[in-house]
C-alpha cells in the first residue's frame, strides 16, 4: 500500500506545524508550503532530517503545482490581529486567490480538501453559543474585515468547488486556540498575557475584561481536524473548547499558572472586538465523537515552558 501524501499550506505556522507533526505521526508523507510572511522555520526545525517531509517556500496567491497529493489542508493565512492589520491586502489575497489555487489542485488530483476557517465568520455574534447555521454579524468594512471577509469568501469558494466540481471538501471553523509555537508577539489573548506575566509587566485588558472567549489547546484542535478530514461531513463544523471565560478570568488564570505578582491595567476596547465567543459543539460531538479534553489551566501549564523560552530569548512584545 502506497504512503498517503498530504499538502499543508501555512506549514511553518502555529497550527500548520502541529498539523504536520500529527500527519507524519499517522504515516503520511507531507509537503509543506509557506511564504514565511508570518510562519517561522523554527516551528519545523525538528523535521530537518525527516525524509517524509519537505518544505516549499511559495506564495499560494500565485499558481503552483507540487505534483499529485491525496489530501490538502489549507492553513495559509495571517491569523492574529497584529499580522492581518499589518498584511491586510495579503490576507485578502491568500483567502481568495490562494484558496482558489489550492482548490484547483484538489480538483486536478482528486484530493480530499480541508479548509481552515474561523469563528470570526460569526463576527460579533447575536446568537450564543454559535451554531454552524448562524450566518454571523460581521462588519464588511471594519478593521477586522480583511480577515473576516477573506475567510467568508474562502468558505463560499470551498462550497462552490464541491457543488459544481464534486471536490471532496471539509470546512472547520476554528475557535481561539493556544499552545506551544503560538507567536509570543502576535497580540492574541494568551500570548499577550503569558509574555507580560513572565516579563513581570502589567497584564493588559481591553475594555472591562467582560468579553468572553473559549480557549482550545492545540492538541485537541488538531485531533478534531484530523477526524473531520476523515469524515463524510462537508458543511462547516465548529472545533474548539466550549468552556467560556471572560478575559479578566483568563488573566487571573495566567497569574496563577505563572506565579506573577503584577497589576492588571485596562485599555479601550478595539473596534468590532467580539463581546462573546463560544462554540456549539453538538455537530463535532455527534459526528466525530470528539470533544476537548485539555482545560485552560492545564493548557497554560503545558505552554509555560514555551513562553518562558520566548521571554528568555527577549522576543519583542506586541504593540500596545
Amino acid at each position: 500500500m502506497s504512503i498517503q501524501k498530504a499538502l499543508v499550506t501555512g506549514a511553518a505556522g502555529f497550527l500548520g506545524s502541529h498539523l504536520t507533526d500529527a500527519l507524519l505521526a499517522d504515516g503520511f508523507e507531507v509537503i509543506g508550503v509557506d511564504n514565511l510572511s508570518t510562519g517561522d522555520y523554527a516551528n519545523l526545525e525538528h523535521l530537518r532530517r525527516e525524509p517524509r517531509f519537505s518544505l516549499l517556500e511559495r506564495d499560494i496567491t500565485q499558481p503552483f503545482d507540487p505534483g499529485p497529493v491525496d489530501t490538502i489542508f489549507n492553513f495559509a493565512s495571517p491569523a492574529s490581529p497584529e499580522d492581518y492589520h499589518r498584511l491586510g491586502v495579503e490576507t485578502l489575497l491568500v483567502g481568495s486567490a490562494g484558496t482558489i489555487h489550492t482548490l484547483d489542485l484538489a480538483r486536478k488530483y482528486s484530493a480530499n480538501y480541508l479548509h481552515a476557517s474561523t469563528s470570526e465568520c460569526y463576527g460579533d455574534p447575536e446568537v450564543h453559543p454559535q451554531v454552524e447555521t448562524y450566518w454571523g454579524n460581521v462588519n464588511p468594512v471594519g478593521p477586522r474585515s480583511v480577515y473576516d471577509e477573506a475567510k467568508r469568501f474562502s468558505e463560499a469558494a470551498v462550497t462552490a468547488y464541491r457543488r459544481y466540481y464534486g471536490v471532496s471538501t471539509h470546512l472547520v471553523r476554528i475557535f481561539n486556540t493556544y499552545g506551544p509555537r503560538l507567536q509570543a508577539s502576535d497580540g492574541r489573548v494568551i500570548s499577550n498575557l503569558m509574555t507580560q506575566a513572565l516579563r513581570g509587566q502589567p497584564l493588559t485588558i481591553y475594555g472591562e475584561g467582560a468579553q468572553t472567549r473559549s480557549f482550545c489547546f492545540v492538541s485537541d484542535l488538531i485531533e478534531g481536524i484530523l477526524r473531520l478530514a476523515r469524515s463524510s461531513h462537508h458543511t462547516p463544523m465548529n472545533i474548539g473548547n466550549d468552556v467560556e471565560w471572560t478575559i479578566l478570568e483568563c488573566a487571573k488564570e495566567v497569574l496563577t499558572v505563572t506565579g506573577a505578582e503584577v497589576e492588571i491595567v485596562f485599555k479601550p476596547l478595539p473596534q468590532d472586538d467580539p463581546m462573546r465567543r463560544r462554540p456549539d459543539l453538538t455537530l463535532a460531538r455527534s459526528i466525530l465523537d470528539w470533544e476537548p479534553k485539555v482545560m485552560l489551566r492545564e493548557g497554560l501549564q503545558r505552554s509555560l515552558k514555551y513562553f518562558q523560552t520566548c521571554v528568555d530569548a527577549e522576543l519583542p512584545l506586541p504593540t500596545p
